[in-house]
């Protein structure tokens, strides 16, 4: 009788452990795929942010893989963790926060591909005490991250000595992006005497993106306003979304307002504008790592017709249009243009491949390369631009290409000179946390 219960038990319980080995082999067979197509393309340089696994801490419970809301970044090889198609890895986090073994340690850049990144501490203090940072500067590019990093970062700021003190403001914020703008809720619901200072628009970095570009597709909560569970978000619907919680909550932005320079004082600083002068206990730098749009550096490239961002694609309708660059954004242009009518659409690439680009961004582009809409050259460089025409030099041949428009989205320097002037560090990360 004992035999017969224990058969009764045992039958299904090694039947469940059968499908669940099957399933798990099924699972590693899929990610050893998709990390030998990674390879194969060279798509094995993450964008930013991305985890590293340490395979004598991970105890294969694929926490990490569940948790990431990428999909199939991560996988299970050998009972451990791997990140299987870096280049699609846009540092969320998660994997970290969900792993039991504190086996994940996200860092930025490779042991090949260097970032810049500048020196802040996890309460978000630079090397100079009293100036903080947070969002896209600090290496930072989510929306969603960089909402949540301004608010944390006012939590910070109210620790310091001094804040309070008659004479002063409390914290002056550059930037009004994201994090500038969470920052600024925050500041505004802490009531503390502050300044938010943007030097185009509300929205900062995020108004400059493409019309129609998705900017949020997670959760996000804002200071004085609550959580939002939006699905998708466009760029004109969060600036319109930032625009109708200012205007509830009185939050007062000094658009077109530039700092010059920031000071540091003997118990602050002073940062000074093309309009005022403002004396501070702190400072919280929120603004992009664009800076600078990055140069072509080829003979024509001071004509009006090259541009380094792209705002609206129906005003290149009928044109001749090259984009130069493989990031997420130069994809996004190139494909964006292309969809309108009549244009001749060239997108120039110096590398083999769209590393740095997500997944979704370099199907979208093979897409419209297939249907005829998009002219696709790798391993190409522009020689000169010229009154009507764009000399390139691609797989060791020289072409010449009718042109009206040439969108340079090559990336932008890092604004190293204006943070350096305040004594802030600017380390290289190889890899590193």
């Amino acid at each position: 009788m004992a035999l017969d219960t224990l058969f009764v038990y045992a039958v299904p319980m090694v039947g469940v452990w059968a499908a669940y080995l099957a399933a798990r082999h099924k699972r590693e067979t899929q990610s050893l795929a998709r990390l030998s197509a990674a390879k194969e393309a060279g798509l094995m340089e993450p964008a930013s942010l991305h985890p590293v696994i340490d395979p004598s801490k991970c105890i294969g419970c694929g926490s990490c893989v569940r948790a990431c809301p990428e999909g199939d970044i991560l996988g299970l090889i050998g009972g451990r963790a791997e990140l299987v198609e870096p280049s699609h890895c846009i540092g969320h986090g998660a994997c970290k926060a969900a792993c039991p073994a504190n086996a994940i340690t996200l860092v930025f850049g490779t042991a090949t591909r260097g970032i810049d990144i500048p020196n802040v501490s996890e309460d978000f203090q630079t090397n100079v005490p009293g100036i903080f940072i947070a969002g896209e500067l600090g290496g930072m590019g989510l929306v969603r991250n960089a909402i949540e990093q301004g608010r944390q970062a006012i939590d910070s700021v109210r620790q310091l000595k001094g804040i309070g003190e008659p004479g002063q403001l409390d914290l002056v914020i550059v930037g009004c992006g994201p994090a500038g703008f969470s920052a600024s809720l925050a500041a505004l619901q802490h009531k503390l005497r502050f300044v938010t200072l943007e030097q185009d628009t509300l929205g900062g970095t995020v108004a400059h993106f493409p019309r129609g570009k998705l900017v949020m597709t997670a959760p996000f909560t804002l200071p004085l306003a609550g959580k939002f569970n939006f699905t998708e978000l466009s760029k004109e619907e969060l600036i319109g979304f930032f625009e109708e919680i200012a205007a509830k909550t009185r939050l007062k932005i000094n658009s077109g307002e530039r700092v010059e320079t920031v000071t540091q004082l003997e118990s602050g600083f002073e940062v000074k504008t093309g309009r005022a002068t403002y004396k501070t206990r702190a400072v919280l730098l929120t603004i992009g790592r664009r800076g600078t749009p990055r140069k072509l550096e080829v003979p024509g490239e001071d004509q009006s017709k090259v541009v380094y961002r792209l705002v609206d694609p129906d005003q290149y309708r009928g044109q001749r249009v090259l984009v130069v660059g493989g990031g997420d954004a130069a994809l996004e242009a190139a494909c964006a243009v292309a969809e309108q009518p009549d244009t001749v659409v060239t997108l120039s690439h110096r590398s083999g491949s769209f590393n740095r680009a997500k997944l979704k961004n370099r199907d979208r582009v093979t897409e419209a390369q297939k249907s005829g809409q998009l002219n696709v050259l790798l391993n190409s460089s522009i020689q000169r631009i010229g009154l009507d025409d764009v000399h390139i030099e691609s797989e060791g041949e020289l072409y010449t290409i009718e042109n009206d428009t040439v969108i340079a989205s090559v990336g932008g320097i890092l604004p190293t000179p204006f943070l350096e002037s305040m004594g802030i560090k600017v380390e290289t990360k190889y890899g590193t946390a």
